[in-house]
């Protein structure tokens, strides 16, 4: 019996290759304090350290890029990630076939009834 074997063409996936590679290296000597502002600066402008020196270096100044989401977004957020989490831990119960319990069932209810209080409020805020 002969084996087919297919070769892959195309697209393998994955990260797309950068156009220009950065592969040197600079070192920059400093003292502890002035590592640590350095550091302090580069998450203050939510960035790594590497980002920030080679923008500071290359552009006299670091662009900050801020991003806020209303209050209510990020609770909504927090929400469905826990409800996920709930809903993760029944799915792995049930996929080991163990039967749910009476507690399960009604955590399971909750979710639900949560769930359709989050669709009322996107609703509510999209309109």
């Amino acid at each position: 019996m002969q084996k087919i074997i297919k070769k892959r063409t195309g697209n393998k996936g994955g990260r797309p290759k950068a156009e220009l590679k950065r592969n040197t290296h600079l070192t920059v000597m400093c003292n502890i304090i002035e590592k640590k502002i350095i550091q302090s600066n580069a998450k203050s402008a939510r960035t790594n350290v590497s980002v920030y020196l080679r923008e500071l270096g290359l552009n006299g100044r670091v662009r900050m890029v801020v991003k806020t989401l209303p209050k209510e977004v990020l609770q909504i957020t927090g929400m469905l990630n826990h409800m996920a989490a709930n809903l993760n831990q029944i799915a792995k119960k049930r996929n080991k076939g163990e039967d749910l319990n009476a507690l399960d069932r009604a955590l399971l209810n909750q979710e639900v009834r949560a769930i359709q209080e989050v669709v009322k409020d996107v609703k509510f805020y999209l309109v």
